[in-house]
């Protein structure tokens, strides 16, 4: 595991094995970013991937700000409406992948 994009593949490689659909990648507006857009039945899934090479400094759970979630949140409203979603519920999960390639999926790990 070299960078925040083999932790993102990772991520992605799992979360399909599971059965969410893939729908986009990093969508980027100026409210901020979405590291993977998914599809679990009728729901949307925004999945924030955090990756870090150890747990030393709280690891990549601890990452997850009360900042950083409110410009997820920012970034999703604004998918919504130009994609014209606002018909489906929305879940916010969170992949966190250490070095070892170690990986752990919160669902709904955070709400608007």
């Amino acid at each position: 595991m070299q960078s925040g994009a083999d932790a993102e593949r990772l991520a992605l490689n799992h979360l399909q094995g599971q059965g969410l659909i893939w729908v986009c990648s990093n969508f980027r507006c100026k409210g901020g970013e979405l590291d993977l857009v998914m599809r679990d039945g009728e729901m949307l899934v925004v999945v924030e991937v955090r990756y870090r090479k150890s747990e030393q400094y709280g690891g990549a759970l601890a990452s997850i700000t009360p900042q950083k979630q409110a410009r997820i949140i920012a970034a999703t409203q604004h998918y919504v409406i130009i994609h014209k979603l606002n018909h489906l519920s929305v879940r916010f999960d969170v992949v966190a992948v250490s070095g070892d390639k170690h990986l752990h999926w919160i669902k709904n790990a955070f709400q608007t």
